[in-house]
C-alpha cells in the first residue's frame, strides 16, 4: 500500500515569492513580511525600580562605611596625639627627677650663704630653665599638712596650731604642672593633747551647769 493511499503524505506547501503583488501591482516589502516587530518588554520597566532601589541601598551602605572609617581615623589621631603628649611629659618628668638632687645642693648652698658669684648666676639660670619646663617647688612653714603632697618625717604636738600643720620644711617638694615629682618632707605638729580636754571642760561649764539661782 502506498503512502498516498494511507493519507500519511503531507500536502505540498506553495510559497508565493513574487516581488509584485498580483492584486495591487505594488512591490512587496519582503523585509516587513519576513520580520515582525518584537513585542514590547513590559518586564524591563518593572525590573528598573528594584535596580534603582538596590543602587540607593548600596550607596547608603558605602556612605556609612566611609563615615565609620573617618570616625575611626579621627579617634586614632586623637589617641596618637594624646600618647605623644604623655610620652613627652614622662620624658620631661624623668629628666627633672634626676636634677632634683642638684637643686637640693643649690638650696643648701643658698641657706649657708655659699651661693655667690658666678655659681649664683649659673644656679639662677638653671632654676629659670627648669621653671619654663613646668617645674615648681612647694612647701612652706605653716602650710596645713596634706598627706597627698607632704611626707611627715617628724611629729609633735603644739598649742600654737589648731590643725595638723607643717612647722618645718626638711626638704622641699617639686611638681610638674599637677604631677607630684617628690613630696615635700616636713615636720608636723598637731594640736596639744591637753588643749582639747580643757576646751571641753570650759565649754561644758558654760553651757551645762545647774542654775544656782
Amino acid at each position: 500500500m502506498s503512502p498516498r493511499e494511507n493519507g500519511a503524505q503531507e500536502e505540498p506547501v506553495i510559497r508565493d515569492n513574487r516581488k509584485i503583488d498580483p492584486e495591487t501591482g505594488k512591490a512587496r516589502d519582503s523585509a516587513g513580511d519576513a520580520t515582525e516587530a518584537p513585542p514590547a518588554d513590559h518586564g524591563a520597566e518593572t525590573a528598573t525600580a528594584p535596580a534603582e532601589g538596590s543602587a540607593r541601598d548600596l550607596l547608603a551602605e558605602r556612605t556609612a562605611d566611609l563615615q565609620r572609617l573617618q570616625a575611626e581615623y579621627s579617634n586614632y589621631r586623637k589617641r596618637v596625639d594624646r600618647d605623644r603628649v604623655a610620652v613627652k611629659e614622662q620624658a620631661v618628668a624623668n629628666v627633672l627627677t634626676e636634677l632634683l638632687p642638684v637643686l637640693d645642693d643649690i638650696g643648701r648652698a643658698r641657706d649657708h650663704g655659699e651661693l655667690t658669684g658666678g655659681f649664683a648666676k649659673v644656679s639662677e639660670s638653671l632654676e629659670a630653665t627648669l621653671g619654663k619646663l613646668g617645674l615648681t617647688a612647694y612647701g612652706a612653714k605653716g602650710d596645713p599638712f596634706d598627706p597627698t603632697v607632704h611626707e611627715a618625717l617628724m611629729h609633735s604636738y603644739s598649742a600654737e596650731v589648731s590643725e595638723p600643720t607643717c612647722v618645718e620644711i626638711l626638704q622641699p617638694g617639686y611638681r610638674v604642672n599637677d604631677r607630684i615629682l617628690r613630696a615635700a618632707r616636713v615636720a608636723v605638729a598637731e594640736p596639744s593633747e591637753e588643749a582639747a580636754p580643757e576646751e571641753t571642760a570650759a565649754g561644758s561649764g558654760e553651757s551645762g551647769g545647774p542654775d544656782e539661782n
